[in-house]
């Protein structure tokens, strides 16, 4: 099977977006692309998601694991119209956007904007 993004924690194919690790102890959130209601790119900081390895301190977000999180410095929140979103950091941001813009007609919200999780 192919696909267009992948790295150990996020996969975007024509299935939709996948994240591993997202559930305890080790489950995968499977998010076919009709159920996307929106994405946005936010900026991480020391308070606002680089420090968070897994889960959240934001009963509206939450974070799968990547011990890598406190080195980037960019991350996405998915959301479907639920009450909690997905905040996803893939370890190459631009080929994330990349490949979820040939798949799904969801337009990232560039705002820049830091999250609290």
């Amino acid at each position: 099977m192919s696909h267009d993004y992948s790295d150990r924690w996020i996969e975007v194919s024509a299935n939709g977006l996948l994240i591993r690790w997202y559930y305890f102890p080790a489950g995968t959130k499977r998010i076919p692309f009709e159920r996307i209601r929106s994405v946005s790119k936010v900026n991480m900081g020391a308070l606002t998601g680089r420090g968070r390895i897994w889960g959240t301190a934001n009963p509206g977000l939450w974070a799968h694991l990547d011990p890598g999180r406190p080195r980037k410095q960019v991350a996405f929140i998915v959301s479907t119209g639920g009450s909690v979103s997905s905040f996803i950091t893939p370890d190459d941001p631009a080929a994330f956007e990349s490949a979820f813009a040939s798949h799904c007609d969801v337009a990232i919200d560039q705002g820049g904007r830091s999250a609290l999780i």
